[in-house]
């Protein structure tokens, strides 16, 4: 996947879980000097223990954290999965990737991901949730939720702007 030197980039990525958002998105950041937002890292409540089940911030919340972190870089990449925060980025950005790869390649992938440590407390403690990652990743063209493969064509469709839609790991 090569972008374009030239300009302001402002791009914005998504996908199923283990699409390889985040490893496409940390290589831009890198090659092309880009600041990172993974919108993971704003889009859930603190847990209150390891046990509990995740729930996501107030849409306003993050939506107010996304649009400080767009007005605070010129060049940035934003990853993730939701669709009603990355609608609010879309205005914004210079061109978007659409991550559709395989679900069994995205399952595939979260069974060889390496330990994030910014979303898991050990190594241990992720590969504790690979079960319920696994189902999630395998629903995601039957949801109709935030997070389906239906909400992010939509995205990638009404996007005006460049775009580009990978739809294996070789692409990138």
């Amino acid at each position: 996947m090569k972008f374009d030197n030239n300009h302001v980039k402002k791009i914005v990525i998504f996908g199923n879980s283990a699409s390889g958002k985040s490893c496409l998105a940390k290589k831009l950041a890198k090659q092309d000097q880009l600041t990172h937002l993974d919108l993971d890292t704003l889009a859930w409540l603190p847990s209150v223990s390891p046990t509990s089940p995740p729930q996501r911030q107030s849409i306003d919340v993050s939506v107010a954290e996304i649009s400080t972190f767009m007005s605070q870089h010129q060049n940035w990449v934003i990853e993730g999965c939701y669709s009603d925060l990355l609608a609010y980025t879309l205005t914004e950005c210079s061109e978007v990737v659409f991550m559709n790869l395989p679900v069994a390649l995205c399952i595939e992938n979260a069974k060889n991901r390496p330990w994030e440590s910014h979303k898991y407390q050990s190594k241990a403690a992720q590969d504790a949730n690979l079960t319920m990652l696994i189902d999630w990743i395998a629903q995601y063209e039957q949801r109709t939720d935030t997070f389906s493969k239906s909400a992010h064509q939509i995205l990638f469709d009404e996007f005006t702007g460049k775009k580009t839609q990978v739809k294996n790991n070789q692409q990138f």
